[in-house]
């Protein structure tokens, strides 16, 4: 993925975690999932950043697992 299909599928998981909490009795394990998949794209586009300010191809730049993602701050 690109920078901007990254941060429009970053866009369309924003929208249905809106949505989601909006409906009142909010899918806790699909808020969970959406969670996961926020960190993992925000990771995604923050490596291509680094990787072209480095003068590195962005495209080189490969989603991490949810494990490493989600275990950063711990």
């Amino acid at each position: 993925m690109d920078d901007k299909q990254i941060s429009d599928r970053i866009g369309a998981l924003i929208d249905e975690e809106h949505a989601l909490e909006r409906a009142g009795d909010p899918d806790r394990s699909r808020l969970g999932a959406i969670e996961v998949e926020l960190d993992t794209c925000w990771d995604l586009l923050r490596q291509r950043r680094a990787r072209r300010v480095a003068g590195a191809d962005p495209d080189d730049a490969q989603p991490r697992t949810e494990r490493t993602v989600e275990g950063y701050l711990q």
